[in-house]
């Protein structure tokens, strides 16, 4: 990746948001419950279980992506980093605006400047 914009850069935050997300689930190790399992019936199951959708764990090249990813946000700030990942993760410019208390072109504005920062240091 030679050609380093704003767009580019954001891009490969959000294919790292979805790494991340399709990680397997941090489990406490050793944890037996000796409670009996109860069985319900089809009706039962279907009215209070929630559909659960399978995730496809990450391959070892978007691991190793978005650990790129991760070693350049270390370069933000505590605030910064959370914008940039709050958008990575598909959140709109007003939600932003309101965690961060300002108007939507504002938290945009602070987002550009953010990545500009990671492109900076990227390339030096």
């Amino acid at each position: 990746m030679d050609e380093h914009t704003i767009e580019s850069i954001g891009e490969r935050f959000r294919q790292a948001a979805r790494t991340a997300y399709r990680l397997p689930a941090v489990r406490v190790q050793g944890y037996v419950s000796y409670w009996p399992e109860i069985k319900a019936t089809g009706t039962e199951r279907s009215a209070f279980e929630e559909r659960r959708y399978i995730k496809f764990p990450p391959t070892p090249q978007e691991v190793d992506e978005m650990l790129e990813v991760m070693r350049w946000i270390q370069c933000l700030e505590v605030e910064q980093r959370k914008l940039v990942w709050m958008r990575a993760r598909r959140y709109g410019w007003r939600d932003i605006g309101q965690r961060f208390g300002c108007c939507s072109r504002t938290a945009q504005r602070h987002w550009q400047y953010a990545m500009l920062q990671v492109i900076h240091q990227i390339t030096s």
